[in-house]
């Protein structure tokens, strides 16, 4: 199934289980229906495309929110276990209902659980998707420490982040957080305190910096920036030609790539 086709079958399930759709905007319609599905088509894209490298890879998606990606992997025949934090945990069961008439959505598992009371053995997973998540865990550097130590020889994760140096993006979160970037709040399912990154986003020389710590190199090649529209530009031209045009911009104006693209996607591998 490709990420267009599960897109589709996406927004047929939004209209069932309506409390996801005030965080899936899909169906808002206006400009920002073509900017959201292809941001989310671009993230899903860049995921598959790793992970279909490495067929029978078993992976572990850390922060897995409404198991979304898990879900589509399912529906690709690739199993997953997904771990959160979240009350999206509660819809799980509701999704594979829906999703099990499309493909096996039993090779999605999921389970609430602290990354750091409960981390995986040493080496259980060939991948580890962190997507929208990486930003707040903390202590990173032990976050980083364990995913390490949960990858087998050579394994890799997968960072699908937000560009810590967009200006817009970063004069926005100042003004929602200030430098407040470390906050603790209170897990009524875990009946404990734990820390959380307050969207607090880097930039790839910040992540670079963090992994190689940790012993994991971050290959050059697998850098990827996306979603440098708005989306006023897309009423004004198609949404395939926009983005063919940020990925001219993204290779030819270092400036643009570096501080107005929003979204960062890389691979992280254990050495």
């Amino acid at each position: 199934m490709s990420p267009e086709q599960f897109y589709e079958l996406l927004l047929k399930e939004l209209s069932i289980h309506k409390e996801m759709q005030p965080y899936y905007k899909f169906l808002e319609g206006g400009n920002s229906e073509h900017f959201r599905k292809n941001y989310f088509i671009q993230r899903l894209t860049y995921i598959y495309n790793v992970i279909q490298t490495q067929p029978n890879a078993k992976i572990w998606d850390c922060g897995s929110g409404y198991g979304t990606t898990c879900l589509f992997l399912a529906m690709n025949g690739i199993s997953a276990h997904g771990t959160t934090l979240e009350f999206y945990y509660a819809m799980v069961q509701k999704r594979m209902e829906y999703w099990k008439q499309y493909g096996n959505s039993s090779l999605f598992t999921c389970s609430y659980e602290n990354l750091f009371d409960s981390p995986p053995p040493p080496k259980s997973y060939n991948i580890i998707l962190v997507q929208d998540t990486l930003h707040h865990l903390e202590p990173i550097n032990d976050a980083l420490r364990i995913f390490y130590q949960s990858l087998k020889p050579n394994g890799k994760l997968i960072a699908i982040e937000e560009n810590g140096k967009n200006l817009i993006q970063r004069a926005k979160l100042y003004k929602y957080r200030g430098n407040n970037l470390i906050i603790s709040i209170y897990d009524e399912t875990l009946q404990k305190d734990i820390l959380l990154g307050n969207e607090n986003i880097r930039s790839i020389e910040d992540w670079e910096k963090l992994f190689k710590q940790q012993g994991f190199t971050i290959p050059p090649q697998s850098i990827e920036y996306i979603r440098y529209y708005l989306p006023i530009h897309y009423r004004f031209a198609q949404a395939d030609d926009l983005l063919l045009r940020e990925k001219v911009i993204e290779k030819k104006s270092k400036i643009r790539r570096n501080y107005f693209f929003f979204g960062l996607n890389f691979l992280a591998v254990k050495g």
